[in-house]
């Protein structure tokens, strides 16, 4: 769309709300006795609620910091929109075109860490409802807007919200693409850890649902490595005590389309003649991203492809440790994943143990939470060619019922969630806040 109906003043306090969140790295931190998920987590989730006490909503932050949310209208339903202030790591800084976590314009768009994963979409709905009000309509019904802080991780935030909070009878998630999504992948994570002492040390990765761009080596022969390195035409750099091999980072539901760094050190180092059982079992087993060398081909119709992402790596006092991250299709049953893998681990020696498991999920296309959203989607975009779609990314769609993620990315736009330069184009940012807006106005307005 080139005509917006959003006002320039809106728009910019948009900007300016977002440029607060974009600011506070917001990444997961263990470490942090004091804070649940670490301090900046925690900041951002104060922020979001101080943004919508701003707009008008009525605010609530779980004690231990869990969640929040902002609440606006009144009567018995409940309608729900998800999403969540907690971002992954930057990755490699130095592939930054500006700071990760500085709100930056540039070409007609907008970069920075969270600014399509989700602070900006999440934010973005709520302008969109705060403008419906401004604009004169009335609430049916009460909608809240919760808050995660730890949707990258273990969605303990949400899970937490589900024991102790109302569940919203619908709603949906910013936390993807447009249309929308109706089929989602099953997600399942394992860690898994040899106790055969190294000689070296290795480091890799972070968060498992993000393809590693940046694996680390010390203390072995480096110039052996190197070598291998150079043969296999992989991006490095090499001093006398260290050797940094970069990959392409992406999200792991498209783990085909990254470049996993951990996996071509771990190539490298196997070809070098340094073999152990974890290494080994990283190169027969798992460095093929549609998991070809443990399972075989598997697809189904509705949601294409497995993957596997190998998304951390670290040496540990006992030996090497490693997390992995597969989508399988709905189709595909979990305890074929659970069996093939125990029976692998066992085969190299290495102690396995499931990290998360997130069900897939089918909704039926013709239910009318689905109907409204594309009507919205189809009105502001006059695009009804695109079809609901299925995704191998884990929406917050999964956490409660009767939700489908919902944007905000159009079609055409590139993704670029997980990566560096993360972006967004300003104009397609617009246009999904007239979207949600009109949203609201099928699925929660008197008007």
């Amino acid at each position: 769309m080139a005509n917006h109906s959003i006002d320039d003043s809106v728009f910019n306090k948009y900007l300016e709300d977002l440029k607060s969140l974009i600011s506070i790295p917001s990444v997961l931190d263990e470490n942090d006795s004091e804070h649940l998920f670490g301090e900046p987590v925690q900041q951002a989730l104060t922020k979001i609620l101080d943004i919508s006490k701003d707009m008008g909503f009525k605010t609530y932050r779980n004690p231990q910091g869990y969640y929040g949310y902002a609440e606006i209208g009144e009567g018995v339903d409940l309608f729900g929109v998800l999403g969540h202030v907690d971002v992954v790591p930057e990755g490699n800084r130095d592939d930054w075109e500006a700071d990760p976590f500085t709100l930056t314009q540039k070409d007609g768009m907008l970069i920075g860490r969270g600014v399509s994963d989700d602070k900006g979409p999440l934010l973005a709905s709520m302008v969109a409802l705060k403008m419906l009000l401004d604009e004169g309509y009335t609430l049916n019904q009460r909608v809240r807007f919760i808050f995660g802080t730890d949707e990258e991780n273990l969605w303990r935030c949400v899970k937490e919200y589900a024991k102790l909070e109302e569940i919203p009878s619908m709603g949906f998630t910013p936390d993807s693409t447009f249309p929308l999504i109706y089929a989602e992948k099953g997600l399942i994570e394992f860690e898994f850890e040899d106790t055969q002492s190294v000689d070296f040390k290795i480091q890799g990765g972070g968060a498992l649902n993000a393809v590693p761009a940046v694996a680390t080596l010390q203390d072995t022969n480096l110039d052996l490595i190197k070598t291998q390195l150079e043969n296999q035409n992989r991006h490095f750099k090499y001093d006398d005590s260290r050797i940094t091999v970069y990959g392409k980072a992406v999200h792991a539901k498209d783990s085909d389309k990254g470049e996993n760094a951990i996996v071509y050190l771990v190539q490298a180092l196997v070809e070098g003649g340094v073999s152990t059982n974890m290494l080994r079992f990283i190169t027969e087993k798992l460095s093929n991203p549609n998991g070809l060398k443990l399972f075989g081909p598997v697809e189904d119709e509705v949601s294409g492809k497995l993957m596997l992402n190998v998304g951390k790596i670290e040496t540990t006092d006992t030996g090497v440790k490693i997390g992995i991250d597969i989508r399988f299709p709905v189709t595909y049953p979990v305890e074929k994943i659970r069996d093939t893998l125990n029976k692998s681990a066992a085969q190299y020696q290495v102690s396995i143990s499931e990290y998360d498991y997130l069900r897939s999920i089918y909704v039926d296309k013709d239910t009318p939470l689905i109907k409204a959203l594309m009507q919205a989607y189809q009105s502001v975009t006059q695009d009804t060619l695109s079809q609901p779609i299925s995704s191998g990314g884990a929406t917050y769609a999964r956490a409660l019922d009767n939700v489908v993620a919902f944007g905000a990315k159009l079609p055409s736009a590139q993704s670029t969630e997980h990566q560096v330069n993360e972006r967004v184009n300003i104009d397609d940012m617009k246009t999904a806040i007239e979207i949600y807006k009109e949203a609201f106005k099928l699925l929660v307005s008197k008007n």
